[in-house]
C-alpha cells in the first residue's frame, strides 16, 4: 500500500465518523420522527393511521392559536430585533465613541445568560407588584398596575420584549463585525460626496450587510418559531393559550396532556414545513438577484 492511498484511508475513515455521528443522531431522528407523525396512539401501542394526524392539524383550535400566537411574535419581534440590532451597531462601531468595549459587552451580556434564569426573572418583573409596574406608578405613567402576565395582549408584549431584550446584542454582534470590515474610505467618499449620514445608512451600511442581515433574518425566524423558554416559564401560555408557542403545544401533548407522540411529531413537522417556507421566501426577497 503506497503512501497516498494510505493517507486516502485514513483522510475516510476520519470523514466517515463525522458522517455515522451525524446519521445517527441527526438523520436517524428525524426519519424516525416523520415516520412516528404518520402514527397514533400511546406509550408502545402505535398504529399507523396514514395523514390523519395531519387532517387534525386544520380542525385543532388549540393548535391553531399557537400558530397564530407564534406568527404574532415573529411578524412582531424579528423586523423590531433586526432594526435595533443594525442601530445599535452602527452607534457602537463610531471610532470616536468612548467606552465602546463596555457597551458592547453589556448589550451582548444577555445572550449568554441562562433562558431558564432570565425568563424566571422577567416573571418577576413584570408580576403586578414588580419593579416595571412599580416604576410605572411611581412616575404616574399609568393609572393602575398593568397586568402584564394575565391579559392576553400585555402578555403577549411581555413575551416580545424578553425576546428582543436577550437576542438583540447576539445579532447586533454580527452587524458589528460586518462593519469593522467595511473599508472606512467608502464613507469618507461619501461624506466628500455630501451624503448625509441617513443617505450613508441607506446607501451603504445597509446594502454592505446585507448577506448577514439575511442570515440573521432566517435564524431569529428559526429561533422564534422554536420559541419555548421564554413562553414556558413567564407565562406558562397563559392567560388560557394566549401565548402558547407550537413549540409549548409540542411539550404539552407529549408530557402534559394524554401522551400521543404521534401527533406531536406532526406538529414538529408543521414547524419545518414553515421554516423551510420561511427561509425560501427570505432568499428570494433579499437574496442576491445576480446568484
Amino acid at each position: 500500500m503506497n503512501s497516498k492511498m494510505k493517507s486516502t484511508i485514513i483522510g475516510w475513515s476520519f470523514v466517515m465518523i463525522s458522517v455515522i455521528m451525524i446519521c445517527a443522531f441527526y438523520f436517524y431522528p428525524m426519519i424516525q420522527a416523520l415516520l412516528l407523525s404518520f402514527q397514533s396512539g400511546t406509550g408502545a401501542n402505535l398504529q399507523f393511521v396514514g395523514l390523519d394526524n395531519y387532517k387534525r392539524l386544520l380542525t385543532d383550535s388549540t393548535f391553531l392559536t399557537a400558530v397564530k400566537n407564534t406568527f404574532i411574535y415573529l411578524i412582531v419581534q424579528v423586523p423590531v430585533m433586526i432594526i435595533l440590532a443594525l442601530f445599535l451597531s452602527v452607534l457602537l462601531n463610531d471610532r470616536t465613541l468612548k467606552w465602546k468595549g463596555l457597551y458592547r459587552t453589556a448589550i451582548f451580556l444577555p445572550a449568554v445568560t441562562s433562558l431558564v434564569a432570565y425568563s424566571v426573572i422577567f416573571k418577576y418583573l413584570f408580576s403586578n407588584d414588580g419593579l416595571v409596574n412599580t416604576m410605572l406608578l411611581k412616575f404616574s405613567l399609568v393609572p393602575e398596575a398593568v397586568n402584564w402576565l394575565t391579559d392576553p395582549f400585555w402578555a403577549k408584549v411581555t413575551i416580545i420584549i424578553a425576546i428582543t431584550w436577550r437576542w438583540t446584542g447576539y445579532n447586533m454582534i454580527f452587524y458589528l463585525s460586518a462593519l469593522q470590515n467595511v473599508d472606512q474610505s467608502i464613507y469618507e467618499a461619501a461624506k466628500m460626496d455630501g451624503a448625509s449620514a441617513v443617505q450613508q445608512f441607506f446607501k451603504i451600511t445597509i446594502p454592505m450587510l446585507k448577506p448577514i442581515i439575511l442570515f440573521t433574518s432566517i435564524t431569529s425566524t428559526i429561533g422564534t418559531l422554536q420559541l419555548f423558554d421564554e413562553v414556558m416559564n413567564i407565562t406558562q401560555g397563559g392567560p388560557g393559550n394566549a401565548t402558547t408557542s407550537i413549540s409549548q403545544y409540542i411539550y404539552n401533548l407529549s408530557f402534559k396532556y394524554t401522551p400521543d407522540f404521534g401527533y406531536a411529531a406532526t406538529v414538529s413537522y408543521f414547524i419545518v414545513i414553515l421554516i423551510v417556507i420561511f427561509s425560501i421566501i427570505q432568499f428570494k426577497v433579499a437574496g442576491d438577484r445576480n446568484d
